[in-house]
């Protein structure tokens, strides 16, 4: 995602209404909701994605050019880190604690998760938007990464070291996912997700949607990949060999990234308003829910099966996953772009164009056990299958 596009499309939306009078809404108090349970402010918008270490640290990027640390019981700052530019790319997290970041000023962070020390900084090719895409974590330790220099990265994660990198034909905003063999897919600017081997960097395979892919993918139990594009529409394909199964039509372009749920329904959002439920195996539609507007976030599924995703509505909307009914909604002071993170108690961390980062109270007992319940795959966001 090109954050100056978000910016450049709220100011056509703000000046498409000058001259309306439009009614005065009353302000809503996040803090007077009843799952409110604490709330963190940083210096700018929060459009990065929440990750959530082994001891429950809370890691969030924001516009103010930071990533923070932050107690997720209490909401307190433990570290922050200051980069070069804004932080929009989500972080994730090794099995070692050491944190992932890119960041808008070319580079990808490696920090130390207990201290906030910086243990190396790789810095990526010439681009304007530099690292907005998050990072993937091999189960060997390497660490693969987009940016708009055109590129996928794979970096030695201990060291900083770069061990290829991989050529697309425009900048990648998609964030990396790892299949069971160790392929790797991502998305890229010049319509295209790409498959490549993450021990060689060799293309295995490619396919072309017609449009941007901005959405990262989602790996199912049977290796099957589905991910949304700027063509409006979720495809399924064969993890193998890149042949299409089917395609979805959303009423418009797709940023959001799939989840899937413990039944194989495939969650995703699209700018057309709307959270869909797809059947994983034959493309049909099960349900679809309307919020009030653009739906950019990644949903995630809690353990009983419940669906959280947030809005540029400015909410975070809680919708039964069998159903599509609402079962609540959260209102934030601001659009909320970043894709919730499910904490091991059933706690929700949130991001929100207010700069706050939330913490709600859901009734989920933590993360669903699915092949793909939320972006990232997992609360570390290690973008790997199981």
């Amino acid at each position: 995602m090109k954050p100056t596009f978000i910016a450049l499309l709220a100011l056509c939306l703000c000046l498409g209404g000058c001259g309306k009078k439009e009614p005065v809404k009353p302000k809503v108090d996040p803090t007077k909701h009843k799952r409110f349970l604490w709330e963190f402010e940083t210096g700018d918008g929060v459009y990065s994605s929440p990750a959530i270490g082994s001891d429950g640290t809370v890691y969030v990027g924001s516009a103010d050019k930071k990533l923070y640390a932050i107690n997720g019981k209490s909401g307190v700052k433990l570290w922050e880190f200051e980069t070069g530019d804004g932080v929009y790319s989500s972080p994730a997290i090794g099995s070692n604690g050491t944190v992932y970041v890119g960041s808008r000023d070319h580079k990808l962070y490696a920090i130390n998760g207990k201290s906030g020390v910086k243990l190396w900084e790789f810095k990526t090719g010439f681009s304007i938007y530099g690292v907005g895409s998050s990072p993937a974590i091999g189960p060997d330790g390497t660490v693969y990464v987009g940016s708009d220099d055109k590129k996928l990265h794979a970096i030695n994660g201990k060291t900083g070291v770069k061990l290829w990198e991989f050529e697309t034909g425009r900048a990648v905003y998609s964030s990396p996912a790892i299949g069971p063999d160790g392929t790797v897919y991502v998305g890229s600017d010049d319509t295209k997700l790409h498959a490549i081997n993450g021990k060689t960097g060799v293309k295995l395979w490619e396919f072309k949607t017609g449009r941007n892919v901005l959405s990262s993918p989602a790996i199912g139990s049977d290796g099957t990949v589905y991910v949304g594009s700027w063509s409006n529409k979720i495809y399924a394909l064969s993890g193998k060999s890149g042949v299409k199964l089917w395609e979805f039509k959303t009423g418009t372009m797709v940023r959001s990234s799939p989840t899937i749920g413990s039944d194989g329904t495939v969650y995703v959002g699209s700018v057309d308003n709307k959270l869909y439920a797809i059947n994983g195996k034959s493309g049909v539609k099960l349900w679809e829910f309307e919020t009030g507007n653009d739906v950019e976030s990644s949903p995630a599924i809690g353990s009983d099966g419940t669906v959280y995703v947030g809005s540029r509505d400015t909410k975070l909307h809680a919708i039964n996953g069998k159903s599509g009914v609402k079962l609540w909604e959260f209102k934030t002071g601001g659009r909320v772009y970043s894709s919730p993170a499910i904490g091991s108690d059933g706690t929700v961390y949130v991001g929100s164009w207010d700069n706050k980062l939330y913490a709600i109270k859901t009734d989920s007992k933590g993360l669903a056990k699915s092949p793909w319940p939320m972006r990232g795959q997992n609360a570390r966001h290690t973008g790997r299958t199981k």
